[in-house]
């Protein structure tokens, strides 16, 4: 009886490793050919982008500058 048990406690530690190998990493390309931390970082500054005041496109950059004051 031992002995199937141990078989089971190693067939499941066998198993568990095994799904834990197949997890995703950071670096690895998702839909799009973009890896993980690649859409992150695109995320990141198009949240930058939108969180910014919307200036008319002929603002001049002195303009800018003041308006970010």
């Amino acid at each position: 009886m031992d002995s199937r048990k141990l078989n089971i406690a190693l067939t499941a530690a066998a198993a568990l490793m095994l799904v834990a190998g197949c997890s995703r990493t950071d670096n690895e390309p998702g839909p799009g050919g973009v890896t993980v931390s690649e859409a992150k970082a695109l995320d990141d500054a198009a949240e930058m982008l939108e969180s910014r005041d919307n200036l008319p496109a002929d603002t001049t950059a002195t303009e800018r500058a003041k308006a970010n004051k």
